[in-house]
């Protein structure tokens, strides 16, 4: 029986959760608004829609990785978000660990096909 679409966007939303959190805390190394946020990452190349994106920052607040704070910005009330001491300490731990899954994946999966084109095409 094959494997329907619906357990594929599952197992998808899965393995880009993690990389999200990563991926909104190195951005946060610097300060944002949510909206600068979003866009930034969508810049990117990584999506995220504010109905997940808005959690996600409240609930790292709450975890101590962000600081947050209002602040009048072009005549609107805007909620900035940075790193934390911890954040940034998490951030480090987090890379880490992501660029040592990430080559170990690399070895299982036998590295991305564009660079497998490119080590071909030198040959």
């Amino acid at each position: 029986m094959p494997i329907g679409p619906d357990i594929i966007e599952a197992l998808r939303l899965e393995l880009r959760r993690g990389s999200l959190i990563l991926a909104v805390l190195g951005t946060l190394r610097s300060e944002k608004y949510g909206y600068t946020l979003k866009t930034e990452l969508g810049e990117a190349g990584v999506d995220i829609d504010e109905g997940a994106l808005y959690p996600m920052l409240r609930r790292l607040e709450a975890q101590g990785l962000l600081t947050s704070e209002w602040r009048e910005d072009a005549k609107r009330q805007k909620r900035f978000y940075r790193l934390s001491a911890d954040g940034a300490a998490a951030l480090e731990h987090l890379t880490q660990e992501w660029r040592g899954m990430n080559r170990a994946l690399e070895r299982i999966l036998g590295g991305p096909p564009a660079a497998a084109g490119l080590k071909e095409g030198r040959q």
